[in-house]
């Protein structure tokens, strides 16, 4: 019999007419730690995110002016500003361009008809060239989570109330040249803490060098000799390459000059 109420299961009394109390349910860490992750501007941009770095604006970029509303291009090479699009949806083809490095922290761009952008004496924004000269390199400002675009002349771009086109008349960067350069691309990833000059996708590409790609060239190797075969004179390669964030390619490169390895022919 002791056995027996032994097995019955205790719960707290509750007297008539007292309700039991709801348990609380307890979020694991890894819950919160996924929805703080969510980016919802991006995601209110149909994936489009926001560049917040000079070095992020190549490839396929749009230009938001506003709430959800983008510079687009028309087929005489003028540029004006788009419907606005309802949240979720990213921009139409008319509105995404291709963006390129044109070096000292400035970028060209290209339309959909495959013509560059570029600013003509008056301001007006156009894409009518065939090539990038100096009056087609843009300058992109940041500051405070805000972004704005400076021309050749030295002016901010932005939409003239009137018709609706694009210009870069103003000589400071207010409200009205205040936009958001939106990438599609692969979102670089963040910077890794574990060595200065390190690639910031691999956290064991700190430390020691030379003990480095021994341990990268023992996976590739086959050991016929039973020895393990590097390349001479790395250590000062290495370094230079790891501090321009080249260090994969180095080690790739000098697997290759191995007649050992099973991949580098």
């Amino acid at each position: 019999m002791t056995d027996e109420y032994a097995a019955v299961k205790k719960r707290k009394l509750v007297l008539k007419g007292e309700k039991p109390k709801a348990k609380k349910r307890k979020h694991k860490k890894g819950d919160k730690e996924d929805v703080a992750k969510v980016d919802e501007d991006c995601m209110r941009h149909g994936g489009w995110w926001r560049v917040t770095a000079a070095e992020e604006i190549t490839g396929s970029i749009a230009i938001e002016f506003g709430r959800n509303t983008y510079v687009s291009a028309l087929d005489n090479g003028l540029f004006t500003i788009g419907a606005p699009h309802d949240d979720g949806d990213g921009p139409s083809p008319e509105e995404i361009f291709t963006a390129f490095p044109a070096g000292d922290n400035k970028f060209a761009l290209k339309s959909g008809y495959g013509k560059y952008l570029g600013v003509t004496k008056d301001g007006t924004v156009v894409g009518r060239s065939d090539a990038v000269g100096p009056m087609e390199q843009w300058e992109p400002v940041f500051q405070d989570g805000r972004a704005a675009i400076l021309s050749a002349l030295n002016k901010f771009v932005s939409v003239e109330e009137a018709d609706d086109a694009l210009v870069a008349r103003l000589a400071g960067a207010d409200e009205r040249a205040h936009c958001a350069v939106r990438s599609s691309r692969a979102r670089p990833p963040a910077p890794s803490a574990a060595a200065p000059g390190a690639p910031a996708d691999c956290a064991e590409d700190a430390g020691d060098l030379a003990a480095l790609e021994l341990n990268y060239v023992k996976k590739f190797q086959k050991f016929q000799d039973k020895k393990v075969l590097v390349a001479a004179g790395g250590a000062a390669a290495l370094a230079a390459a790891r501090a321009r964030g080249e260090l994969h390619g180095a080690l790739l490169e000098r697997r290759a000059r191995m007649k050992a390895d099973r991949y580098c022919k």
